[in-house]
């Protein structure tokens, strides 16, 4: 069929000009960097402009900050939950710490006296578990056997109580006295406290188990306090390295002071209490009653006053003249004990007020109850320590 020469000028115009065939092409092969059909990859062209890149963000950004924020954050909770899970570890260590401390002038003691460290911390440590030993095999069965005849005696001074005519119409009301006496007479006061008989048993237990681990705990800090003081310090900047040990040190010797003063002040009124209840006529309780005195006499404010009240009110129910006797002791005890016996064993370790005494033991028995209390004041001590030699000097600079 002719085509009509117009009709195909037109058509050539429409297709374009005619491109030369690629050999490769046409035999059927293909550019092994081009991507298939359908395979999913992306490629930009080199030359192809995808435009200039943004600032990068500021610094103070609010996304930046708000994000290294929640990451802190995130970072403070889980470093606070793992502090929370070994807390009872760390009051173990902090309790040997303050022990090793209070030990440390025993051991300098023996030091200024020609003998090495290393034999002196052997003999303050022989010293110590000879002491523990002695306690545990002679005097804890007699005060044993000293608390159960208290328990067996609590009823008949209930009974003694009973005939005070206010106590009679205290107890007529409110039925006290004779639960109490029910309470204390069938045993039971303490498998309730302690949960049974399984509990008491994993409570002695867990006191055997503490004390132990606190034991070795302050042996080890005692025999290397000089090496791991020296690795503290320097920890420091070398130009403040000085001035650091100091005040480390002046700590360290506060807080042993503190403590050794502290056993000194509680065997005083220990041994003053034993020695009075064998006189005043209650010695089958003196034992017993003289280590509740001593235990509860290194409480700061209170356990003295708590100790003299568990010893008057046993002396009122076993005779109102020994309870007698029993007050005017402690009152004097006391007084002769806040003014002369304290001053004296405290005046080389701790100097704070009287207002941040009671301030730091109220805040650490809130804290940690009765360790919190006996650590209060030689912490309390420390912090005014270095408020004074550290922020009030630079203060008094400017």
């Amino acid at each position: 069929m002719d085509t009509d020469p117009a009709t195909a000028a037109g058509e050539a115009a429409v297709a374009g000009p005619r491109q030369p065939v690629d050999d490769s092409a046409a035999g059927g092969t293909e550019d092994d960097s081009a991507p298939a059909p359908g395979s999913g990859t992306w490629q930009s062209d080199p030359g192809q402009d995808l435009g200039d890149p943004g600032p990068p963000l500021p610094k103070r950004s609010p996304f930046l900050i708000g994000f290294f924020a929640g990451l802190g954050l995130f970072l403070a909770w889980w470093l606070g939950g793992l502090v929370t899970s070994i807390g009872s570890v760390l009051i173990q260590i902090l309790v040997a710490l303050f022990l090793a401390a209070g030990l440390n002038p025993a051991v300098e003691f023996f030091e200024r006296r020609g003998m090495r460290r290393s034999w002196a911390v052997l003999t303050v440590i022989v010293a110590v578990v000879g002491a523990l030993a002695l306690f545990l095999f002679a005097f804890v069965p007699v005060i044993s056997d000293q608390v159960t005849a208290i328990t067996k005696n609590a009823p008949d001074w209930l009974d003694s109580l009973q005939r005070n005519r206010r106590i009679q119409a205290f107890d007529q009301q409110y039925d006290v006295i004779s639960k109490v006496k029910a309470y204390v007479a069938d045993g039971k006061f303490a498998g309730s406290l302690f949960g049974g008989v399984l509990g008491i048993g994993l409570a002695v237990l867990g006191v055997l188990a503490n004390t132990f681990v606190v034991t070795v705990l302050t042996l080890y800090f005692l025999s290397s306090l000089e090496k791991t003081k020296h690795a503290l310090y320097r920890l420091a900047p070398a130009s403040r390295r000085d001035r650091v040990s100091k005040l480390g040190d002046e700590i360290i010797r506060g807080v042993g002071g503190y403590v050794s003063g502290a056993f000194v002040v509680a065997m005083c009124a220990g041994l003053s209490s034993l020695v009075f209840l064998f006189v005043v006529g209650l010695g089958q309780y003196a034992v017993a009653l003289a280590f509740v005195v001593a235990l509860l006499d290194v409480i700061p404010m209170i356990g003295a006053t708590l100790g003299a009240v568990i010893v008057t009110a046993i002396g009122f129910a076993t005779d109102p003249k020994i309870g007698l006797a029993c007050i005017i002791f402690y009152v004097v005890y006391q007084q002769l004990e806040n003014y002369v016996i304290y001053p004296r064993v405290m005046s080389r370790s701790v100097d704070i007020p009287g207002a941040v005494t009671v301030i730091a033991a109220l805040v650490g028995a809130a804290l940690l109850g009765v360790v919190g209390a006996l650590l209060a004041i030689p912490t309390a001590a420390a912090i005014l320590l270095l408020t004074r030699e550290v922020f009030v000097r630079r203060q008094d600079a400017r």
